[in-house]
């Protein structure tokens, strides 16, 4: 499967994502697009703690690029839009963007993985190869 609907999620910019210059930190990016495919998997009906308790399976980040465009500030709201680019049977492809209104402030590419308790990759959540 190609290409899903996307999903936003709206974040507030808080101290603790900044530099002393107010301006957000590069890393906070990778938090703010974390909870934007976190929620977009909550929303697709896939408990991820109950995935790993019950059967011992976890997502994990394989790759990630990121392109940074403009600066977010203290108390920007933003929004991540989240959408699967790519399914492959064991991992899929998510294109993400963080804005703040109408401009685009980064651009995020990031394949993550579904791996066994040992490492080893094992098939999607049907939940995430059906999307539609």
């Amino acid at each position: 499967m190609n290409k899903s609907t996307p999903q936003n999620l709206s974040i507030r910019v808080y101290y603790e994502d900044t530099d002393a210059g107010g301006i957000v930190y590069h890393a906070a990016y990778l938090r703010f697009a974390e909870r934007g495919r976190s929620e977009f998997v909550r929303n697709l009906g896939i408990d991820q703690q109950k995935m790993r308790s019950d059967l011992g399976l976890g997502f994990v980040v394989t790759s990630l690029s990121i392109d940074y465009l403009k600066p977010a500030y203290l108390d920007d709201r933003l929004t991540v839009t989240t959408e699967i680019a790519l399914v492959r049977p064991a991992s899929v492809n998510f294109n993400q963007m963080v804005a703040r209104e109408d401009q685009i402030l980064a651009n995020l590419k990031v394949r993550v993985a579904c791996l066994d308790a040992v490492g080893n990759p094992v098939r999607l959540p049907t939940a995430l190869t059906t999307t539609p």
